[in-house]
């Protein structure tokens, strides 16, 4: 017998009879509530044990426990065979498609509470938060023209964190998960496959996670503010492929110079430093006062995006040997602002702003330029182009054979991937969260996968006076991102530099 089961049998046989029959009713309940293969069923059962003796431990009544574990709160989730399935959306279908060794499109949403996480209470926040987001719960299915998403009803385990952050996931495995929680302890870290979720969807799972496992731990927290109530049915929208928004003067519209691309690009100076085998080897964190940097930015006329970029500018020139060309960072654009949407796939794509490497000098040289292109190539005609341009791709690959499509799909992530870009700045600026919820956090972070060869991707966000800009590396050279702390030095920052050790490489 295994020790939790004999420590849950003791305690149950401990019980006043009251409470005897008060649990036997409630773990009949529980059971109804779940139908999924033996061994997946014992294990969620036992994750409810765990729980009960977590808050016996705690001194908690169990007519409170009970309460809290509310089996009402899987809903029928666990109770139904899985018959969902969806297609990708537009800009999600190439990341299946493009994945090769040790590399797929995999990035990390991080909040830190004020206290060690209680993994008991962390696993059943997840089985209950994970059925109001049925887009998530699924696994990548190969098609005859395209991959697709099955619902995968399953016990998703919460692990401690063991792994490299953004880890490849085993998404072909019968039964795998497209996403991961783990936790470190007082952080839990969500990581998604980016065919499910972009920045925008993945933050509202994080918040809505992290909110029901307070609760559990007791805390009042309301909804709202990208925290959604677990027990409400979700929305059509919530699972819109909205690449199909565009306005139908937009679409016929003759697109300006800075549109004409599309997805097309030219090749941009690459960083040096010799290429690590683990992805990533090393992720940086730079800690800074959010109103220290938002008025160094204001100071210079610019958006804290704007004055990043400039930063990274620099620092990208004093991190590479080659002196021709372009340094060029692609930066997301969310756009749920230009068209307003639910939906929690992804709606994000990307502009490029490009510098020649000997036009790069100083922060105030390079700031009108920046502004200039962000102005014009993160515009709603603009990105709308692009948007019509996966659209149209997809369309053009739609009759196209998987098994055929996929050696296309490789050379037009040529056209996508690292040969048209030197970094990435992805910033998803403030995040604010529910009620009652904020006196427990205390930041959060966010952490992109690296490339294939790109040396470094920046990640960044803000949560009240902390702002965090994570560096993911596939380098052990350190020029890019000393320059960085140099830089942010010079203007008046104090950056607190934390993240992790170098790994093996």
């Amino acid at each position: 017998m295994k020790k939790t089961e004999s420590d849950f049998k003791n305690y149950a046989e401990a019980l006043p009879e009251k409470e005897k029959t008060l649990l036997a009713e409630y773990l009949s309940r529980l059971s109804q509530h779940i139908c999924l293969p033996k061994k997946q069923k014992r294990d969620m059962l036992e994750d409810f044990e765990k729980a009960l003796l977590y808050y016996r431990s705690a001194g908690l009544p169990l007519s409170e426990a009970l309460k809290r574990l509310d089996s009402l709160n899987l809903g029928g989730f666990y109770a139904r065979p899985p018959i969902l399935w969806c297609p990708l959306d537009d800009a999600a279908k190439i990341y299946p498609m493009s994945m090769k060794r040790h590399q797929m499109a995999v990035f990390r949403l991080s909040v830190y509470l004020k206290e060690d996480i209680v993994p008991e209470l962390l696993q059943i926040a997840l089985t209950f938060t994970i059925k109001r987001f049925p887009s998530f719960a699924m696994t990548v299915k190969n098609g005859f023209f395209w991959h697709y998403m099955d619902a995968a009803k399953r016990r998703y385990a919460v692990l401690p964190e063991t792994e490299i952050p953004c880890s490849p996931l085993k998404v072909y495995a019968s039964g795998s998960t497209a996403f991961r929680v783990v936790y470190f302890k007082n952080r839990i870290s969500a990581e998604f496959f980016h065919v499910l979720t972009d920045g925008t969807g993945g933050m509202v799972f994080l918040k809505t996670l992290a909110a029901e496992y307070l609760r559990l731990r007791g805390y009042e927290v309301e909804c709202g503010s990208g925290a959604l109530d677990i027990n409400e049915a979700p929305s059509a929208g919530e699972t819109a492929n909205e690449f199909i928004k565009t306005e139908k003067n937009e679409r016929t519209a003759e697109a300006g110079p800075e549109q004409k691309a599309g997805f097309r690009d030219e090749r941009a100076i690459p960083m040096s430093g010799k290429l690590a085998y683990h992805r990533p080897c090393q992720v940086i964190h730079f800690e800074l006062d959010s109103f220290a940097l938002k008025a160094a930015a204001k100071a210079k006329n610019a958006t804290v995006t704007e004055y990043m970029l400039a930063l990274m500018f620099i620092a990208g020139k004093f991190a590479t040997e080659e002196m021709k060309g372009k340094i060029q960072i692609q930066v997301p654009v969310n756009m749920r602002k230009y068209y307003p949407s639910d939906t929690l796939r992804n709606f994000t794509l990307y502009c490029n702003i490009k510098i020649p490497i000997v036009d790069i000098g100083n922060i105030d040289g390079l700031l009108p330029e920046i502004r200039r292109q962000m102005q014009a190539k993160a515009s709603r005609e603009s990105m709308s182009e692009m948007m019509n341009s996966a659209v149209r791709l997809v369309k053009t690959l739609r009759l196209v054979p998987l098994f055929i499509k996929r050696p296309v799909a490789q050379l037009i992530y040529g056209f996508l991937g690292d040969k048209v870009f030197s970094n990435t700045l992805s910033n998803l600026g403030q995040i604010s969260v529910p009620p009652g919820m904020e006196k427990y956090v205390e930041k959060f972070d966010f952490v992109l996968g690296t490339a294939v060869t790109n040396r470094a991707a920046c990640s960044m966000v803000t949560f009240g006076r902390i702002a965090v800009l994570a560096v993911s590396k596939l380098t052990p050279d350190p020029s890019f991102e000393e320059k960085m702390y140099m830089l942010l030095k010079e203007g008046g920052l104090d950056p607190q530099v934390k993240g992790s050790e170098l790994y093996g490489y």
